[in-house]
C-alpha cells in the first residue's frame, strides 16, 4: 500500500470564493474521486485549524505504486488538479510506501 499525502496552503480568495469556500471544493471533488480511480482505496481531505500549519490536507490510500502513477494521470484527476493549482499558494507532498 502507498500513502499519498499532499498540504496546501490557499490563496485568500480565487476562482471567484474565498479560502474556506475553495477548500471545501477541493474537499469534495477529491473525496468523489474514490471508486472512480483505480486502486486509490481511500481520499479525505480536511481543513486544518492549527494557524501555524497548512490550511489543507489530503490523506490518500493506493494498493500500488502504480496505481498512484495511474491516478497522477488520469484524467478525473487532472480535472481537479487543475482547479487546485488555481487556488493554492503553496504545497507539500510525501508518499510512502506502507508494509
Amino acid at each position: 500500500m502507498v500513502r499519498h499525502i499532499v498540504f496546501w496552503n490557499l490563496k485568500e480568495s480565487a476562482e471567484g470564493a474565498d479560502k474556506v469556500a475553495n477548500a471545501n471544493i477541493i474537499k469534495s471533488k477529491l473525496e468523489a474521486l474514490v471508486g472512480q480511480i483505480d486502486g486509490l482505496i481511500k481520499a479525505e481531505v480536511n481543513l486544518n485549524y492549527n494557524p501555524n500549519g497548512f490550511d489543507l490536507c489530503l490523506y490518500s490510500e493506493f494498493d500500488s505504486k502504480e496505481s498512484l502513477e495511474g491516478y497522477q494521470n488520469h484524467p478525473l484527476h487532472l480535472e481537479v488538479k487543475g482547479f487546485v493549482h488555481k487556488v493554492i499558494s503553496e504545497r507539500a507532498v510525501t508518499d510512502c510506501v506502507v508494509d
